[in-house]
Formats: C-alpha cells, structure tokens, sequence
C-alpha cells in the first residue's frame, strides 16, 4: 500500500520473522519439508507471529525526522515487536525499463538511523522497498518494454537494500512489493531472489497483493509467502463482528489449504483499514468515503486478529500504518490509515498486550 496523489497511490481492486513477543523465529526454505534450497545456518520453522507496524516514508528526511522517536516509543506502546520501513524508487510510466530516486526517496543515512532507532526501542525490522509511479498509477501495472533491463535495474536497486538490511541487522527482508505485471516471470525473480540472498542472510518474502499471491511460482524460493491482505469483507459497511468472521472463515480455508500446497506459511505483509466508513467494503482505498468511522477501522482490526489467532500456518500481520509525518500528510488523520488514538489502538493493545 502507497500513497495518493503524488505521494501516494490507491490499490486497484481487481475483481472481487516471525516473533514471538520478545523475540524471532525464522522459517528457512524447505528446512523440514524437503522442499527448496536453504542456507544450512538459516533456523528451521518455527510457530510464533509478527506483530508489527510500518512506518512509510514520503519524502528523503522523514525517517529523521523529529517525530521518529515518538512514533517508534508509540508503535511498541501497542504491544507491537516489528515495525516495517518502506524506502520507495520511482519510475515515470509503466513501460520504463529502471527506477530512480527521487526527493521522496528516503535517503539511505536516515533507513540506517532509524533501524537502529527501532532496534533501541526494542522493536525488530523489516526492510520492504517499494517501485512506485505517479499520481494514483498502481505499480502493479508496471509492464517494462524491455524486461531483461528492466530486471537488471531491479537487482541493483533491491540488492543495494539487502546490503543496508545486512549492515543494519534488519531481521527480515522482502524483495518485491505487489508486481503484478512481472511477478509472473519466475525465471528473472528467482536470480533476484539469489542475488539477495548474496547480500542477506536473513529470511526473505515476497509482499504479493491479495489478489495476485496464487500467481506467484517463486514462493519455494523464499522463506514465507506474503500477502497484501486488503480482502473486501462486505458489500456495506458494517462492524458486525459474526459477517465479518464469515468473510474471514472463507478465506482462511483458502489461505491454510495454499500454505500447505506450499509447505511456508503466511505473512500478511500489510492489511489495514481506513477509519472511513464504508472501510471494511474496500480496504485498498484511502478515500472510500468522507464519513469518519472509528468503530468499523476498530471491527475489522478485531476481526482479522480474532480471525488468524492460533492459526499455525499464519505468520502474522504488519498494520498499514502508523501516523503519517507531519506535514506530509494527504488524508487527515482522522479519516486515514493510521489506528493511533483511535479505538483501533485500544485493540492492538488488549490483543498484543500479551
């Protein structure tokens, strides 16, 4: 999930590591199952589940920005033990063949500091880059006119990320964000995959939409499956918690029977709600209605911890997001993402508090 507008994009909806509470395990590839190539140092699977948060940036200084401090103290308040930075590359349409940086690119001192910044707070990283567009274009449109330059620029950007997960001691790494337009090459994400692992020893994902994730052919490749979990769980707003547990009971099914197929379990990499009415319809969107709506954010955060609890094959959730920078924000605070004094938080807390 990125942003609107410029800064920010909305999910187009198209048809329809792990840690315990004060600690990480990791699921190395086929370590267990046969399946897969593994590192013989990498753990073997284990059972516990992120709690996490992430923290986007929007512009090169956000993550040292004033604020960093308070966010990170308040994102461990809730009880949560990971949080997720997003540093972004773009590229100007969708058929260029490389991404750059640009002044919304964090710069790469302010990912080390803040890493470092959470570590002292107690909490554990993920590095997640993304490659964004312009506008509200979605990334996974991008479709390169020449996709063997298109991969090379793509190892260079996502293996310079490896290099600062490494020299940071991030302690998970994903390397591709909701590609949809060439996550279906296996060939090229599977020499990805490998240069990454030549930069990072960590364990690895992959963050697929919720939509696209039964289309990706490299999972074996890496340590978990990701997924986007932005799933529309209702045709009107609601804060039924008994509609909300059917639309999750169907697609658990799904999930838990695609884990196994698979032999990794599940991270959803992102998920989250928009304090909007009408959020639990289309979670993707930033901008479902004007209408703020507390306790539908708050039913559908209730619902999928209520939902996923004790699944073994799942392995967790990092919310989308935290307050955004000040300054930077495009969707006031409250009608956005963020569950921050919100009844959504309160939730976090007496779910997490354990």
């Amino acid at each position: 999930m990125t942003a609107p507008a410029v800064k920010r994009r909305t999910v187009a909806f198209v048809a329809a590591v792990l840690v315990a509470v004060g600690g990480c395990v990791s699921t190395g590839p086929g370590q267990g199952s046969g399946h897969g190539a593994t590192h013989a140092s990498r753990p073997g699977p284990g059972t516990s589940t992120m709690r996490g948060i992430t923290l986007p940036s929007w512009n090169r200084t956000d993550y040292d920005s004033p604020a960093a401090p308070r966010y990170l103290r308040g994102i461990r308040a809730t009880g949560a033990r990971w949080v997720t930075f997003t540093p972004t590359w773009y590229q100007k349409r969708v058929t260029d063949t490389g991404m750059h940086t640009t002044e919304e690119t964090a710069s790469d001192a302010s990912l080390r500091r803040i890493v470092g910044r959470a570590h002292a707070a107690g909490l554990k990283v993920m590095i997640k880059p993304h490659v964004d567009l312009p506008g509200d274009l979605d990334r996974a449109e991008i479709r390169p006119r020449d996709r063997a330059a298109w991969f090379a620029a793509y190892r260079r950007f996502i293996t310079h990320y490896a290099d600062i997960a490494a020299g940071t001691g991030a302690e998970q790494f994903a390397v591709g964000t909701e590609l949809a337009g060439v996550s279906g090459d296996t060939t090229a994400w599977t020499k990805v995959i490998k240069a990454v692992r030549d930069h990072y020893e960590g364990p690895l994902t992959y963050a697929a939409n919720y939509d696209e994730y039964q289309h990706i052919h490299f999972w074996k490749a890496l340590d978990l499956i990701g997924i986007d979990a932005y799933w529309p769980l209702a045709e009107k707003p609601t804060t039924d918690p008994a509609l909300l547990d059917r639309a999750w009971a169907s697609i658990r099914q799904k999930l838990a029977a695609y884990s196994a197929r698979q032999h990794r379990r599940i991270l959803f990499t992102e998920a989250g709600y928009v304090s909007q009415r009408g959020s639990t319809t289309a979670p993707y969107s930033w901008t479902v209605s004007t209408h703020p709506a507390n306790a539908e954010q708050a039913a559908a955060y209730q619902a999928l911890l209520d939902s996923f609890e004790g699944q073994n094959w799942w392995a967790g959730v990092c919310w989308w997001m935290w307050d955004d920078w000040p300054g930077s924000g495009e969707t006031p605070a409250r009608l956005a993402y963020t569950p921050h004094g919100k009844p959504a938080e309160e939730v976090l807390r007496r779910k997490w508090a354990h």
